[in-house]
């Protein structure tokens, strides 16, 4: 996004605005808003009700209500409606997974400037929590946002005459979940880490899909994938790998397809000149702090791997999604179906 109308106070907001990040992280690791969801309080109940100290306490919740994420009236607080939907942990729609998951990659993202110069990730740098936690935060948040996500975007590509997709990297098979639910006759193939597969069986299981979409934790990189398939899915696992492992999945993928099959690339997907839009360019500097050689791509970027990958007939999707994101569609050889 271009600007010319930078202030000095724009500039120190920016600069101060992981102020407002961390209470925010705070409110969501405390819990303080699915307390406030259940019943008005004031500083003193709320901490004791989750056990922090009453001062500390009663300036976060101040802090809160100035970010109109909490309603203050009089000496008590209560979480506004559209905290009680997405930040309260029993709601279907919390978000608090992905906050937290954030929250988790604020260390490294502290120490930017040393992985800028040396070029190697910080994976070392996690904020405050376990690694069990930090898997939760993570798994958890990314099927929260593919929840939001996925209903919208499976139904506006037409899946029709498809019959088996796989959903490669696939974490819970929240894709394959509803292209499932939406087609009718299709059945799936989730592919990703053996510690994913509890969660995955799991989730699954929950939408009364376990003989139409199995799991297979094998190493596809390294052994290839087993089956085949008329439609591969790989959303957000490209800009986990430098060019030459981007290379390397859609080789293994395009391989998996059968004549005339379709493949779908989703990523946070950069201009040809690399300096936007803005979240993909962060983003990429998110794959430096953690990952050896991942980055986001631009569209250039990708169809050109594609078509080195054998895919023909390649497009961009007409769907407009968040945060610069964008699918890429192509077709192996000797396609009779095409999206």
């Amino acid at each position: 996004m271009e600007r010319n109308d930078w202030s000095p106070a724009d500039l120190l907001q920016l600069s101060g605005g992981y102020w407002s990040a961390c209470a925010l992280h705070a409110g969501v690791k405390l819990d303080l808003f699915t307390a406030l969801a259940e019943r008005e309080m004031n500083g003193q109940e709320l901490a004791e009700r989750i056990g922090v100290d009453v001062r500390g306490g009663t300036m976060l919740l101040n802090a809160l209500a100035a970010l109109a994420l909490l309603e203050k009236r009089g000496e008590t607080y209560r979480t506004t409606p559209f905290a009680a939907e997405y930040l309260n942990r029993i709601s279907p729609k919390y978000l608090g997974y992905i906050i937290m998951h954030h929250h988790h990659l604020m260390a490294g993202w502290a120490h930017l400037d040393e992985a800028v110069t040396s070029g190697r990730a910080l994976r070392e740098r996690m904020s405050g929590g376990t690694e069990a936690t930090v898997r939760e935060s993570f798994l958890m948040g990314m099927f929260n946002l593919a929840m939001q996500l996925a209903p919208k975007i499976v139904a506006k590509i037409n899946l029709e005459g498809h019959r088996r997709l796989l959903d490669l990297g696939g974490g819970p098979g929240t894709y394959a979940i509803h292209f499932c639910r939406h087609n009718p006759e299709l059945s799936a193939v989730v592919y990703d880490l053996p510690t994913t597969r509890g969660f995955a069986e799991k989730t699954i299981g929950s939408f009364g899909l376990s003989s139409r979409i199995t799991f297979n934790d094998g190493d596809f990189l390294r052994k290839g994938i087993e089956g085949t398939f008329d439609v591969a899915w790989l959303s957000h696992i490209m800009h986990g790998e430098g060019p030459e492992g981007c290379a390397l999945i859609l080789k293994k993928a395009m391989a998996a397809l059968e004549p005339g099959g379709t493949i779908m690339v989703q990523e946070f997907i950069l201009d040809d000149s690399l300096d936007g839009p803005l979240f993909p360019a962060l983003f990429s500097l998110n794959m430096l702090l953690g990952t050896p050689a991942g980055q986001a791509y631009s569209q250039g970027e990708l169809l050109t791997m594609l078509a080195a990958a054998g895919a023909c007939n390649l497009r961009r999707l007409p769907l407009e999604l968040p945060n610069g994101a964008g699918i890429i569609a192509g077709n192996a050889p000797a396609a009779k179906q095409n999206l």
